[in-house]
C-alpha cells in the first residue's frame, strides 16, 4: 500500500473480505494503534467502540482473521482488508455479520490463476505446474486433452469421487493452459458475461 492511511479522522472503517471467496464478512472499525498493530502481526485487530480497547479477531474465540491484503480508498478514510478467516466471522456463528454465506468459493479460482501465474517462470524442479510450462505450450494443451477423456470416461460411470477429482484436474490444467497463452481467466469470463447478454 503505497498511502496512509488518515486517522486525523477519527476511526476508520475496515472492511474485512474473504480473499478466496471475496464475500465480505464483517465491518470494524481502526484506530491507528489498531491498524500498526494488524500490519505488524497479520491478524486483524479492531479498536472496539463497546469495550473502549483494542480487540484481535478471535482471542477469545480463536476465528482469528489472518491477514493476505490490506488495500487503502481513495480518500484514505476506509480499509479494505483481505483475509483468510478461521472459522466463522460472526460471533452468532455465521458465516458472515451479514447473516450470508461464504461457501460460494468459485472466486477461489481467480486466487488459483495467481498461484499458477507465479509458477510460470519458476525452476522444473520447484513444482509440477513450473514443469509444465518448462515442457511447452503443446504438452500443456495435451494434458487439457488427456483430462477432458478421462473426465468424459468418468462422467459415464456413477462414482462421483471420481469425476469431481477429474474434473478439477481438467479445470487446472485449463487454467495452466491459458496462463501459457497469456490469456486471463477473466477474459474467458468476459466472453461467457457476453454471450449470456444476447
Amino acid at each position: 500500500m503505497n498511502s496512509s492511511p488518515d486517522f486525523s479522522k477519527g476511526l476508520l472503517p475496515a472492511v474485512i473480505q474473504d480473499a478466496s471467496t471475496l464475500q465480505v464478512l464483517m465491518l470494524g472499525y481502526m484506530n491507528e494503534e489498531a491498524y500498526f498493530k494488524t500490519q505488524a502481526e497479520n491478524i486483524v485487530t479492531f479498536y472496539s467502540r463497546s469495550k473502549e480497547r483494542l480487540w484481535t479477531k478471535g482471542e477469545t474465540s480463536g476465528n482469528f482473521f489472518h491477514v493476505k491484503n490490506i488495500l487503502l480508498d481513495c480518500d484514505q478514510d476506509t480499509l479494505l482488508i483481505q483475509v483468510d478467516p478461521v472459522g466463522p466471522a460472526c460471533h452468532t456463528g455465521a458465516d458472515t455479520c451479514f447473516n450470508t454465506s461464504n461457501q460460494d468459493n468459485a472466486a477461489w479460482l481467480d486466487y488459483l490463476k495467481h498461484i499458477i501465474r507465479s509458477r510460470k517462470g519458476a525452476s522444473a524442479d520447484t513444482s509440477y505446474t513450473a514443469s509444465l510450462f518448462q515442457k511447452g505450450t503443446n504438452k500443456v494443451a495435451q494434458k487439457v486433452g488427456e483430462e477432458a477423456v478421462e473426465l468424459v470416461i468418468e462422467a459415464m460411470s456413477n462414482n462421483d469421487e471420481l469425476f469431481k477429482g477429474e474434473a478439477a484436474d481438467l479445470v487446472f490444467h485449463l487454467l495452466v493452459l491459458l496462463e501459457d497463452r497469456g490469456i486471463g481467466l477473466e477474459e474467458i469470463v468476459k466472453l461467457l458475461q457476453q454471450r449470456h447478454a444476447k
